[in-house]
């Protein structure tokens, strides 16, 4: 199977006919886990990821594959960690400069339990309960939030809840007022966005990998029985259509507002594999879990009209508004770009499913933020097992 991109679009030029027509064109994927993330990080790094590593985060080859190294060694490192901080605990992230997962407890006592994990430590004024308090302070006000509020969510390398507003409606006196009442829940910080996050989806074009009605968007993981996307991309019910046209299956079940997340059964000759494709950028990537990297760690996206792209994990558990109005709880960002088409694709750290691509402001060739509604949610909620190798 081969494409190539054209016209801003990735296009499918042919199709083999034993080949897999249901190879995600977005996807990455990863539930239970069969093997470890530090099984996995033994495994050769692919050239290609390598080499997207370089392109989109700025690597030599050895950097690549010592940070593929660091950000598994942290991943196993972090549900150790929290548990040793006990109620202290404010937060994790992955620091590329050092190498090292650090930290953030409100209490010295227990630095020297946290360290003995193989993590760093920093110590701050707010929990991360404290901090997930003020957030739901500051959701009770999502009704009144202007449309020039893009969202909110916990900074744990800040210790505050920031909140993202348009740089174009900063000083709106609605935008003003919300930040004047979400400040009164706590701790709280602003960010400027150039633009609004919007979905994602696009109208038809040639090669698209699958349709709903008018709407074109990627698909994310495969599970057995079928595949999960963006919940925006179609309602329960609706008929799903392949690359070629050929009907797929139906949405058995979504959730759109509130989160981001739906699920399609695949039948009619369709059958799934456990791939994220690499676009030509890399080679097509297998998926063997979905184990929650931290934050700061490299993180890609592959969907069907920017293709395969890199960047970092910038926040978890942010409350989005988009700027079509609705609002999306639990998602997480990542300046990987995207662009129209790509919603429900891949996002994969390694071999380990993230989620599934629901928005983004700017595009490529810009400033770029990414959102996307985190995997194991979505398995959790329709009792879905990913298919992995």
């Amino acid at each position: 199977m081969s494409r190539t991109m054209s016209r801003g679009r990735l296009t499918r030029r042919s199709v083999g006919a034993g080949l897999s027509t249901l190879l995600l064109a977005a996807g990455l994927a990863t539930v239970g886990t069969s093997t470890t993330a530090a099984a996995a990080a033994e495994e050769p790094a692919s050239p290609g990821l390598l080499a997207a590593m370089q392109s989109d985060l700025g690597l030599t080859e050895d950097q690549a594959v010592t940070r593929l190294a660091q950000e598994a060694e942290a991943t196993e490192i972090a549900p150790l960690a929290e548990e040793a901080a006990g109620d202290t605990f404010a937060g994790s992230w992955f620091d590329p400069d050092s190498g090292d997962l650090t930290v953030a407890v409100t209490d010295a006592d227990v630095v020297e339990a946290v360290e003995r994990t193989g993590a760093a430590t920093e110590i701050v004024t707010h929990s991360a309960e404290e901090l997930d308090a003020v957030k739901a302070g500051i959701d009770a006000l999502t009704d009144e939030a202007p449309a020039g509020v893009a969202g909110w969510g916990v900074d744990i390398t800040t210790n505050q809840v920031v909140v993202q507003v348009v740089e174009e409606n900063a000083d709106d006196p609605a935008v003003q007022a919300f930040l004047t009442a979400a400040g009164e829940a706590g701790p709280v910080g602003v960010a400027t966005l150039d633009e609004p996050i919007s979905t994602e989806a696009a109208g038809i074009v040639g090669g698209d990998p699958f349709y709903v009605g008018n709407s074109r968007c990627s698909i994310g993981f495969s599970v057995r029985g079928g595949f999960v996307t963006a919940g925006h991309c179609g309602t329960t019910g609706n008929a799903v259509r392949g690359w070629d046209n050929t009907h797929i299956g139906h949405v058995q079940g979504r959730v759109w507002p509130g989160s981001d997340m739906a699920w399609v059964n695949v039948g009619s000759g369709w059958w799934t594999e456990p791939v994220v494709l690499g676009w030509g950028s890399i080679s097509d990537r297998l998926v063997r879990g979905s184990n929650a990297v931290p934050v700061g760690s490299s993180i890609c996206r592959s969907g069907s009209t920017t293709g395969w792209r890199c960047g970092t994990l910038t926040a978890v558990n942010q409350t989005v508004q988009y700027s079509s109005g609705q609002v999306a709880n639990g998602m997480s960002f990542t300046n990987a770009c995207s662009a129209g088409g790509d919603s429900g694709g891949s996002v994969i750290a390694g071999d380990q499913a993230q989620g599934v691509h629901s928005g983004g402001s700017g595009s490529c060739g810009s400033s770029s933020m990414t959102v996307f509604q985190p995997i194991n949610p979505i398995l959790q909620r329709y009792n879905l097992t990913l298919h992995t190798v």
